[in-house]
């Protein structure tokens, strides 16, 4: 099974991108299911840094985001979109730069699971929210294996969105 669903046809690149969106939003809620079942099994709590990542992006553009309760409550609204648009965004960039080829499943899989997982890893150090060079090996499987999910999501999304349309 090759994913890519343009092969050698024409390229459309504003319909790379649908079908970027579409599989990054399969895939980002196939991550969110598989970190809320490790949360489940291992009764641990959600991570803080998605708002702490935002708390600091919103320090370093002088944002304020209102009161302490509000502040709060608005890092963790926007920490979540964050996840959301780097689930969504890295799949519509796979998507364009990858239209007009064909990769087998698996590579696909591992390229926007890996994009994803670089990109917000990338955003924690940069950020100085956390440094991966120090995470335990649990620390790296709770994070490798929910973007491993998110890969295959949308690999598979992004797969069948493309058959679909090869068949019409």
């Amino acid at each position: 099974m090759t994913v890519g669903p343009y092969g050698n046809a024409r390229v459309d690149h504003a319909q790379a991108a649908l079908d970027g969106a579409i599989a990054g939003t399969v895939g980002t809620m196939a991550l969110n299911a598989a970190t809320y079942l490790d949360m489940t099994y291992r009764g641990r709590a959600a991570s803080s840094t998605p708002e702490q990542t935002v708390g600091r992006l919103a320090d370093a553009v002088h944002l304020n985001l209102g009161s302490e309760d509000r502040a709060a409550n608005r890092r963790s609204a926007l920490g979540t979109l964050l996840g959301y648009g780097t689930g969504v965004g890295t799949a519509v960039l796979i998507s364009v730069l990858g239209a007009g080829r064909r990769w087998p499943l698996p590579v696909a899989a591992l390229l926007l699971g890996g994009g994803a997982m670089f990109s917000a890893d990338a955003t924690l150090a940069g950020l100085k929210v956390s440094d991966p060079r120090t995470w335990s090996r649990s620390d790296w499987l709770s994070d490798a294996l929910p973007h491993l999910a998110y890969g295959f999501a949308a690999a598979a999304t992004w797969y069948r969105l493309g058959r679909s349309r090869r068949s019409r």
